[in-house]
């Protein structure tokens, strides 16, 4: 694998990889959220700034049919123009004359941005040829995209063999992988691994992965309700996954046997109906009334939480603690987030999971005191429940 830090791009033309995959408002296309677009950019600053032009890929949401100007990057281009301060040229497909045309009159410092490439289905079929056709447009190419790591499509994996001794991970993917190793292989103990979230089943491997390698697991959101139900607990109208009970037990005892602490919520903010305005109380976590849903950690379960977190060295959390988009049931994912960032004032090191993690942390106001808060959410989860992510085998094979 080449090294991207010491790679001189000076007269080549990048394919950058990229995660541009933002959301949209609906109404005028607008980016409501721009942070993927903001990670990439110390990878295209650093070719830019050695004298390399840039071909950008990415997709944007899922489109089924071909082409959907709700799903179009060219929504993109102005912004991205303006953050990167420099001209952004863009190209209504990926391939074909067009696309080729643009890409051979690149100049040094300038950035071509090309049309989702998920508009065509080979993408996601991981299609060789459609790799062969992106790959022909440039010189080296450039993964940067670690939100897509965990596809095995053209333009994340198969591309990269066009490019045996041009190929190398970008800095921000450099640094997701960096930061997942440094909790995963060389963390310092204690280890406290955070998992929230509404299913035991999105879970359930990344639990039993980290059983090897955390010291305590604090387990909260929903899925927290089918391990209550599992030790015999009544908890109303929350959620269970009945077919998940026997995992939890065995979960549980397994843990028991390694050493391993986990935690689960004492008590929980409940509701009679899964709303905003529905009417709330605190309930022991097993023995909530039927007719109530749990929806929240409880104030013990915070506090005994934020014990846990304030011991820890090294600290991993993916999922919130609760229903934190409802202001009655913000208040113990808000705690777990301002634990985990005064853990990491005091030492510790602090890994954030993409997706709803990242959503709390921002909306608490602590994501610039983590160490690090990642832009791959599935990415992440499958790099912690011990698979090989295909974006990132094929650049280092």
């Amino acid at each position: 694998m080449t090294s991207f830090k010491t790679y001189n791009f000076k007269g080549k033309k990048a394919i950058v990889r990229v995660d541009f995959n933002v959301p949209l408002a609906k109404e005028n296309f607008e980016i409501t959220d721009d942070k993927r677009m903001q990670a990439a950019l110390p990878t295209i600053n650093k070719i830019l700034s050695d004298g390399g032009s840039i071909i950008l890929l990415s997709h944007l949401g899922r489109p089924k049919n071909g082409p959907d100007d709700s799903y179009s990057l060219s929504h993109l281009t102005e912004h991205l123009q303006k953050i990167t301060n420099t001209k952004v040229l863009f190209a209504d497909d990926c391939i074909g004359a067009k696309a080729e045309k643009m890409a051979s009159n690149l100049s040094a410092g300038e950035i071509l941005l090309l049309e989702n490439v998920r508009f065509y289905a080979e993408e996601t079929k991981g299609d060789d040829s459609f790799a062969e056709k992106l790959a022909n447009l440039g010189d080296c190419f450039v993964n940067d995209a670690f939100g897509t790591a965990h596809r095995a499509h053209a333009s994340t994996t198969q591309i990269a063999k066009f490019f045996p001794n041009n190929k190398m991970c970008g800095l921000l993917m450099e640094a997701e992988i960096n930061s997942a190793k440094k909790v995963m292989e060389e963390s310092i103990r204690p280890f406290t691994a955070i998992v929230g979230g509404a299913k035991v089943s999105d879970k359930v491997l990344i639990v039993e992965n980290l059983m090897s390698k955390a010291d305590h697991i604090i387990i909260g959101g929903g899925m927290a309700y089918t391990f209550k139900k599992a030790l015999g607990g009544d908890i109303g109208k929350s959620l269970c996954e009945n077919d998940r009970i026997s995992t939890c037990r065995k979960i549980l005892s397994n843990a028991e046997k390694m050493g391993v602490k986990i935690h689960l919520p004492q008590d929980s903010i409940v509701a009679d109906s899964f709303s905003a305005t529905a009417a709330t109380r605190v309930s022991e976590s097993d023995q909530i009334d039927s007719g109530w849903t749990g929806l929240d950690i409880g104030p013990k379960a915070s506090e005994k939480f934020s014990r846990v977190i304030a011991d820890s060295k090294t600290i991993l959390w993916n999922g919130p603690m609760g229903v934190f988009e409802m202001p009655p049931f913000e208040e113990g994912t808000k705690t777990v987030a301002n634990a985990v960032a005064e853990a990491t004032k005091n030492g510790a090191y602090s890994l954030i999971g993409g997706g709803d993690s990242a959503a709390a942390a921002k909306k608490f106001n602590v994501d610039l005191q983590i160490s690090h808060v990642s832009t791959g959410g599935g990415a992440l989860l499958e790099f912690f429940e011990g698979k090989i992510l295909p974006g990132i085998a094929a650049i280092e094979r």
